[in-house]
């Protein structure tokens, strides 16, 4: 398995609702913790994992060629 930097960049749905649902509540769970431990790092990574959410795309599932979106 490659990793393929050029279609890092190709935004487009690859992600299922379930692996929405679980960044989302990782995401505002590390947001959560890192309010209350003044980690940036947990902030940063929070705020990546509920903007995947919302967009329902992954830039390393890209780059790893995978693809998990049901088209509902």
């Amino acid at each position: 398995m490659s990793f393929d930097f050029k279609r890092v960049l190709k935004v487009e749905r690859n992600l299922s609702v379930k692996e929405k649902q679980y960044r989302l509540y990782a995401g505002v769970v590390m947001i959560l913790i890192s309010v209350f431990t003044a980690s940036i790092a947990l902030l940063v990574f929070g705020v990546f994992c509920v903007v995947e959410f919302y967009l329902s795309w992954c830039p390393i599932c890209s780059g790893l060629n995978r693809n998990t979106y049901e088209n509902s």
